[in-house]
């Protein structure tokens, strides 16, 4: 059984070959080369999916037809990922089972169970899968959010509950284990964005992750609260509040403004959701940057707002991106600049890793997402919390749960497949 099937994003998308001084084109989208599991497809039963971020979905849309399993997810992930496979013409094709709060099944030689947590995206779940001989708690992508603003809260009392069901192997999100303290709430930026954004005098520009349909819901009111009309621009960003309408996920009432609208509003009245937080070329804030953007120009005294984080390997395409935005005298906010916090993460910190591993006590951790450090970080943390065992690997390596522990390190060939022109290249 998979559990996520993600995609990753190379940054610069073209090299130069030094023999003919040609572009080269590169894979800007990457995914995992699934040979090892293709060559065995015979015995896989199913996909799952625990939530609909790219680097956990973005790969299914490639790959099934190699795969050809069922797919199990919940709601809004289900969503996502039939306007994904619709893009392809796979939407009529691929078996996606929904799954519901809380629901156990019956999967092959798997029992798994939902298990709510929160996360930056909505309906995000760890799960519990167990078997004859072992039992896994793979927590995928999560935070300990006390007030979530959109969907359920975590499930603390499941999750000490299974300090009695002896939980074999903690599968567990590294990405911030080397932050100390606390992640904070969602709900903690309100007062920081609207403070920004009521006291500006010109347009205000928000640029943040599409996915993350909390603070677009908290942006929408905070238009309403401060009299200014809401535009939404960017295709990633659009097609996730729809798929967030369709399921009752977007609760805020304010109208969207046509895009064609925008260059005709007085500048003050004016709040606009825009992608393109990374650098990215093509999307909404990079038009802005240039004045490539037909339906509005941005101004001097506009305010541009990203409240993200920089993702590393992009810093050198978001200082040049600010750079142009100042040099139109144009107010750049930064989480750095910001009075107020304006950006929080979904990934759990230091804190947060030790409550989870004193609530589950699982007989091993194994860490997964993060670079080696961050893995890590998160082993040590396991370790100082009383967990008996910690294995970290690398790409490659076969890790062994039950009845044995340990890792076959470089057991499985490894690779990456790149889109390439629209097909898929092994690099």
């Amino acid at each position: 059984m998979i559990v996520d099937c993600g995609v990753t994003f190379e940054n610069p998308t073209h090299f130069l070959d030094e023999e003919s001084e040609q572009a080269i084109p590169h894979a800007h989208i990457q995914m995992a080369d699934p040979a090892f599991i293709v060559e065995r497809r015979d015995d896989l039963i199913g996909l799952i999916i625990t939530h609909a971020h790219e680097d956990h979905i973005g790969a299914v849309a490639y790959l099934w037809e190699q795969l050809r399993c069922p797919i199990y997810t919940t709601r809004f992930t289900a969503e996502i990922l039939r306007r994904k496979l619709k893009e392809v013409d796979l939407e009529d094709k691929v078996p996606i089972h929904i799954v519901s709060k809380g629901e156990q099944r019956n999967i092959g030689v798997f029992s798994v169970e939902w298990i709510t947590l929160t996360h930056s995206i909505p309906d995000p779940y760890a799960l519990l899968i167990s078997t004859d001989v072992g039992r896994i708690f793979h927590t995928a992508d999560w935070k300990l959010d006390p007030k979530p603003i959109i969907g359920q809260s975590f499930d603390k009392q499941r999750y000490c509950e299974m300090a009695d069901e002896r939980i074999t192997a903690m599968i567990c999100d590294s990405t911030n284990a080397v932050v100390a303290g606390h992640s904070q709430s969602e709900a903690s930026l309100h007062k920081g964005l609207k403070k920004i954004i009521e006291n500006a005098s010109g347009r205000v520009i928000v640029t943040c992750f599409g996915s993350n349909i909390a603070r677009l819901n908290m942006l929408a009111r905070i238009a309403e609260e401060t009299n200014r009309h809401l535009g939404i621009v960017g295709r990633s960003m659009i097609n996730m509040i729809s798929a967030a309408r369709v399921t009752g996920l977007w609760q805020a009432q304010e109208t969207i403004v046509d895009r064609a609208h925008l260059g005709y509003l007085p500048a003050q009245t004016v709040l606009l959701l825009v992608t393109g937080s990374q650098g990215e070329p093509r999307t909404a804030l990079h038009r802005l940057s240039i004045d490539a953007f037909q339906d509005m120009q941005l101004e001097p005294g506009d305010t541009v707002v990203f409240s993200s984080k920089m993702i590393p390997g992009n810093e050198e395409a978001i200082e040049a991106l600010i750079e142009r935005l100042k040099a139109k005298k144009i107010i750049v906010i930064t989480d750095k600049d910001a009075e107020l916090p304006i950006h929080v993460s979904g990934h759990p910190a230091e804190e947060e890793l030790k409550l989870m591993y004193q609530w589950v006590q699982p007989e091993m951790a194994i860490p997964v997402h993060g670079e080696a450090r961050h893995m890590a970080a998160n082993a040590r943390i396991a370790k100082q919390m009383g967990v008996p065992r910690q294995l970290t690997g690398n790409n490659g390596d076969l890790f062994f749960i039950a009845p044995v522990k340990g890792i076959r390190r470089n057991a499985v060939k490894i690779g990456r497949l790149g889109l390439i022109k629209g097909k898929l290249k092994r690099l």
